[in-house]
């Protein structure tokens, strides 16, 4: 399975790749480090799976995820994110997201929004 993880921080991505190998997941997974880029490798790579944080300089992960849709791409679109407000989470969810992760998380989190999806 193939994932791409999209946020401006190093250091988060390398925690939420090291929190879904203790959740079970051995994925191959290229790092994005704004939503712009993200776009550019989802077009190339046809993920299986994004994974996007909400707040990231030069395109957001709301706007990468109605960029996406307004593109015709499908791929399954999470969040992992620090707000989880219930108005981001039914923006998130109107934009055609299927979960949002709050920080901080765990690898049971992960497993309970993830597994849903692989079914």
């Amino acid at each position: 399975m193939r994932v791409v993880i999209a946020d401006d921080s190093r250091v988060m991505r390398q925690i939420v790749i090291r929190t879904l190998r203790q959740a079970g997941y051995d994925w191959e997974i290229t790092e994005a480090a704004d939503g712009a880029l993200a776009l550019e490798i989802v077009a190339a790579e046809q993920p299986d799976l994004v994974l996007s944080d909400w707040n990231m300089p030069n395109m957001t992960g709301i706007e990468l995820l109605r960029a996406l849709r307004a593109s015709g791409d499908d791929v399954p679109f999470g969040f992992v994110t620090s707000e989880g407000s219930p108005e981001m989470r039914g923006e998130a969810e109107a934009a055609g997201a299927l979960f949002l992760v709050a920080k901080p998380f765990t690898a049971e989190s992960f497993r309970d929004v993830i597994e849903p999806v692989l079914a």
